[in-house]
């Protein structure tokens, strides 16, 4: 079972995603983040010390399919970090990335998440994706942060489409809407 929760930065999709999980112990979370700074490091942290130690922590942006195990439970949070880092993996130029490079940094995303998603419905796993919801707001005034959102809005529709369920988190308030 695939289950996609979507909301804005700080709505409380973590946290949802979390509480799914409070009942079973074996739970892997898929961590994305890397550490590039203090404020990172804070966020991480203060992540790991909201889950159980129980849980299993697997992190990577890449071959996530190798995040799977014995266990049934799987959380990825979160494809928005996950698609940054891969875009700027991809990438160096902060000022412009031509289209033919977009769709390639779109591909190598989706490739990576329709793998793992492929083998978690194979193996009968609950997979859990957090995900932002990047495109309320007003209309980026740069190229690359144009691209990024475009980008956030596509893989999202994607996974939108595989997912059996789907949330949106408002204010800390799940809505379920698939």
């Amino acid at each position: 079972m695939i289950r996609l929760i979507t909301g804005g930065a700080r709505s409380g999709k973590s946290s949802f995603a979390e509480s799914l999980y409070t009942n079973y112990k074996d739970v892997v979370y898929i961590a994305t983040s890397i550490i590039t700074d203090s404020e990172m490091e804070e966020r991480i942290t203060l992540h790991r010390e909201r889950r159980p130690a129980i849980w299993r922590t697997y992190e990577g942006n890449d071959n996530l399919n190798q995040a799977l195990g014995k266990e049934k439970h799987y959380l990825l949070d979160c494809i928005t970090v996950l698609l940054s880092n891969i875009m700027f993996d991809m990438t160096k130029d902060v000022e412009y990335i031509p289209y033919e490079l977009q769709r390639k940094i779109e591909g190598r995303v989706l490739k990576e998440l329709k793998n793992l998603i492929e083998e978690v419905n194979k193996k009968e796993y609950v997979l859990t994706v957090v995900t932002n919801e990047v495109g309320y707001g007003i209309v980026p005034d740069n190229h690359v942060a144009r691209v990024f959102r475009d980008l956030q809005g596509r893989i999202n529709q994607e996974l939108g489409k595989l997912a059996d369920e789907v949330y949106l988190v408002c204010c800390g308030v799940p809505v379920k809407i698939k």
